[in-house]
């Protein structure tokens, strides 16, 4: 598609806010604790005060009213300029769930909240249901007018530092598997809530949550008992779409800083990127990431405009081939600089480890093709 000189102007605004904000790896390591958070609060706060936070949320409730393309302008280029504000993604995704099933209280609190620069989080998996979420068994009683949550919940993005988590919960047992699910928004800072990190390959971002006797009255309950399952598809969607954009700036990053080292690295008298073995595998990569930037950017049009019919195909479609686009290219960038991809100093072993996240979060990849193949009625 084509971007209007407004889209563009502001594509080149992130871009050159995190040049200067977070563009050197000191200035990095000051913002997550040298590497230690994958979120820096402070930033993210920076963001708000330029306005480009909940850019696609409406005005109504606080958003800035713009369109989803330039959502995914400012995920792409934050993510390409190495902005650590991974979790702001998940607030999003929990939006959509909100400003479609909420109550006007709640629309007006998790958007003012984005726009903030707060974070917010979701809930979805247990450690016996990640992919098959329909599987969530974590119990909410009711208990007068309040339920009643008792459980755990993991893998969750960014809750240490949200000001709410919207959880699944199981209401009631006696139908299919499907059914009783229900959906609350549960204050991060809850009696008998209890988050602890997760550490991963690469810095703190995902959580366990414990839940003890933690009650919360029944008008936070976000659309209706018992209809979380198909309150939650659309936002699941439009999530991988939320995922594909940061990974699509993930891999332009990954290329850039690859690009810039085969043109200036000189190996046998000539610059390593003149030599046909390696232009070509650069030549693929260039390929594959204009392809991702093309379709992405259709489909995030498309929704803009209301056409959301094939949102659930499309979205698993533009998050399998980003992802892989940023996990293929920051693995060939490794091959390719040698000895100076694997070293820390240079920073792409670091964006090889936060690549191979988003293939598995937001619903694997490989669910996501089976999302693709029931759409051909396979």
């Amino acid at each position: 598609m084509r971007f209007t000189a407004e889209q563009r102007s502001f594509a080149d605004a992130v871009r050159t806010f995190c040049a200067r904000e977070c563009g050197t790896p000191e200035q990095r390591a000051a913002l997550t604790a040298g590497g230690t958070w994958a979120d820096s609060p402070d930033l993210l706060r920076r963001f708000a005060e330029l306005g480009w936070l909940g850019i696609s949320l409406p005005s109504e409730h606080g958003g800035q009213g713009g369109t989803f393309v330039d959502e995914c302008l400012f995920l792409e280029e934050s993510a390409r300029g190495l902005a650590p504000t991974t979790g702001y993604g998940t607030g999003l995704t929990a939006a959509q769930t909100y400003l479609h099933w909420g109550t006007e209280a709640q629309k007006d609190t998790i958007v003012g909240s984005i726009c903030a620069g707060e974070f917010e989080a979701i809930a979805l998996s247990e450690p016996g249901a990640g992919s098959d979420l329909a599987s969530a068994r974590m119990p909410a009683t009711l208990d007068g007018d309040h339920l009643v949550l008792d459980g755990q919940k993991t893998w969750t993005t960014a809750a240490h530092l949200a000001r709410h988590v919207l959880v699944l919960v199981r209401t009631d047992s006696s139908g299919s598997k499907h059914d009783g699910l229900t959906l609350v928004m549960v204050p991060a800072d809850a009696p008998g809530l209890t988050i602890r990190p997760i550490d991963t390959m690469y810095a703190h971002t995902v959580n366990d949550l414990y839940f003890t006797s933690v009650r919360v009255p029944l008008d936070a309950v976000v659309g209706t008992v018992g209809g979380a399952w198909r309150q939650l598809t659309r936002g699941l969607g439009v999530e991988r779409l939320i995922i594909a954009a940061s990974s699509l700036g993930a891999a332009q990053r990954s290329f850039d800083d690859l690009l810039s080292h085969v043109t200036q690295r000189e190996q046998f008298g000539r610059t390593v990127g003149s030599f046909q073995a390696v232009r070509h595998r650069i030549a693929d990569l260039a390929a594959e990431i204009a392809l991702c930037r093309a379709f992405l950017y259709d489909a995030a049009d498309r929704l803009d405009h209301g056409d959301d019919a094939d949102l659930s195909r499309d979205s698993s479609v533009a998050k399998i081939r980003c992802t892989e686009a940023a996990k293929q290219t920051a693995l060939e960038a490794v091959q390719l600089m040698g000895g100076y991809g694997y070293a820390r100093e240079y920073g792409m072993e670091a964006q090889v480890r936060k690549a191979l996240a988003p293939p598995i979060y937001g619903g694997t990849n490989e669910i996501q093709r089976e999302i693709i193949s029931r759409s051909l009625g396979l």
